[in-house]
C-alpha cells in the first residue's frame, strides 16, 4: 500500500491577524512625509533642533569612559528607576523606583500590558477614534473593541464607560490618553478623570493611562495623571520620547510592584532588556539636572508654533471649521464642515505637497468616524514652515471644494 505524500506548501501560511493585517496611516504617511520638498503635519515628532544633543553627548561620552558595562546586558539601571520615580512626583503621582518598569519606549509599554492583561478575543473599551499604536498592540490578540464617544472639547464619555459597565461588560482594561489626547488634541477635566478612577476600583477594570504629553503642557501645569487618583487599578505609561529624543527608546510604565515581574518576563521575551547605554546615559544626564531647563525651552517653542498654527487656520479655512486650542500635547484636531472627506482632501494635498493624518484612520471600530476630520501636528515644523504648510492645505481645501 503506497503512502500518499501530502504535497508541499506552495506560500508560508501566517497567523490569521497577519492576513488580516495592512501597513497604517501613520507608516505610509512616514514614507510619504519625508519626500522631498514636502511638509508633514502627519507625525507626532519632536523637533529635533531642540534635542538636547551637547548635554546628552557629553553624558553618554562619560558614561562609556566610565563604565564598560554599559554596552553589557543589565538588569534595569537602578539610579534612571529613581529619576523616573522623582520626575512622576512632579506630576503629582507619589510612586516607589521598585514600581518603575523601564521600557524601550512607551509603544513597547502598551504592547506590554496589553499582553499582560488581554486575552485572545478579549474586550477592551477605547474611545472610538483612538490611538492606532494601541490597535496596533492588541491587533494579535483580536480583541473585541467597546468604543464609546468623545466629546470634542471635554473627551472620553464618562457616562458611556459607566453605561458599559454597569452592564455586566468586563473588559480587560479601558485605554485613554488624557494630557494632549493623540489624536483629538483635547486634555481631560479633573472631574472626569475622578470618575474614571472610581469606575475603574468600583468595576475591578484597570486603566492604561497613556500620558507621552503630561509634561508638555502650555496654560499652566498640566492636570493631575489618573494614577495619582488610584495606585492599584490604574497602570501608567510615560515617555522620554517626546521630553528628551524618541531615538533613545526609553519609555516606563508605574505599576503596583506584584506586576514587575511578570512584566520582566514578557519583555525578556521581547528584547531582553532595554538599551544599557540609552539608560545609563539619560540617568547622567538627569543627575547634572538638565531637564527643567529643556523642558521651558521645548514648551515655550511648542506653544508658539500651536499659536502659529491656530491662527494660520483662522485665515486658511473653510468657514464652519472647528478645533480646540490644546493645551498640551503635539497635535490639533480638526473638524471640517459637513461634505468634505479628508481622504480626498489628502489627496488634493499631497498635490500641494503637504501631509496629514485623515480623522476616520483613528477610528477602532473600522467605521468611517472621523471622515471629515484631520490631525495636525505642530511640533515638528517651524513656524514658517506652519505657515506655509497650512496656506497649502487651505488651497486643497479649494480645489477639492472646487
Amino acid at each position: 500500500m503506497m503512502t500518499e505524500i501530502a504535497p508541499a506548501r506552495t506560500r508560508m501560511e501566517l497567523a490569521a491577524w497577519a492576513r488580516a493585517s495592512g501597513a497604517s496611516a501613520l507608516q505610509t504617511m512616514l514614507s510619504v512625509g519625508t519626500r522631498p520638498g514636502t511638509i508633514s503635519f502627519a507625525l507626532g515628532l519632536p523637533a529635533p533642533e531642540l534635542f538636547p544633543t551637547e548635554e546628552y553627548g557629553r553624558a553618554a561620552a562619560a558614561v562609556l569612559a566610565e563604565d564598560p558595562r554599559a554596552l553589557q546586558y543589565s538588569p534595569p539601571h537602578a539610579p534612571l528607576q529613581a529619576h523616573v520615580a522623582a520626575l512622576m512626583a512632579q506630576r503629582g503621582v507619589t510612586c516607589a523606583p521598585e514600581q518603575v518598569f523601564l521600557t524601550t519606549g512607551a509603544q513597547q509599554g502598551i504592547a506590554l500590558l496589553a499582553r499582560l492583561l488581554l486575552e485572545p478575543g478579549g474586550e477592551i473599551i477605547t474611545e472610538t477614534l483612538c490611538y492606532t499604536g494601541l490597535q496596533q498592540a492588541v491587533e494579535p490578540f483580536g480583541p473585541r473593541f467597546l468604543t464609546v464617544p468623545s466629546d470634542p472639547e471635554t473627551g472620553i464619555d464618562v457616562d458611556a464607560v459607566e453605561s458599559l459597565l454597569a452592564s455586566g461588560s468586563r473588559p480587560a482594561f479601558l485605554y485613554t490618553v488624557p494630557d494632549g489626547n493623540n489624536p483629538l488634541s483635547l486634555s481631560l477635566s479633573a472631574e472626569k478623570r475622578a470618575r474614571l478612577a472610581a469606575l475603574a476600583a468600583e468595576h475591578g477594570v484597570p486603566i492604561i493611562e497613556d500620558d507621552p504629553y503630561g509634561f508638555l503642557a502650555y496654560d499652566g501645569p498640566a492636570a493631575t495623571p489618573i494614577r495619582a487618583l488610584d495606585a492599584e487599578w490604574v497602570l501608567y505609561v510615560g515617555s522620554f520620547s517626546k521630553i528628551l529624543a524618541p531615538g533613545l527608546r526609553l519609555g516606563w510604565i508605574v505599576v503596583p510592584e506584584e506586576l514587575v515581574p511578570l512584566l520582566a518576563i514578557a519583555k525578556e521575551a521581547s528584547d531582553i532588556n532595554t538599551a544599557t547605554l540609552a539608560q545609563r546615559a539619560a540617568a547622567r544626564y538627569l543627575d547634572g539636572g538638565h531637564l527643567a531647563g529643556h523642558l521651558a525651552t521645548v514648551r515655550r517653542e511648542y506653544r508658539l508654533r500651536r499659536d502659529t498654527m491656530l491662527a494660520a487656520l483662522e485665515t486658511h479655512f473653510p468657514a464652519g471649521s472647528r478645533w480646540q486650542r490644546p493645551s498640551a500635547g503635539v497635535f490639533v484636531w480638526v473638524e471640517l464642515p459637513e461634505g468634505y472627506d479628508t481622504a480626498e482632501v489628502l489627496r488634493a494635498a499631497l498635490e500641494q505637497r503637504v501631509a496629514f493624518v485623515p480623522g476616520h484612520a483613528f477610528a477602532a471600530d473600522g467605521s468611517r468616524t472621523g471622515s471629515n476630520c484631520m490631525r495636525l501636528n505642530f511640533s515638528h515644523s517651524t513656524p514658517q514652515v506652519i505657515e506655509e504648510g497650512i496656506a497649502r492645505l487651505g488651497r486643497a481645501l479649494e480645489a477639492v471644494r472646487a
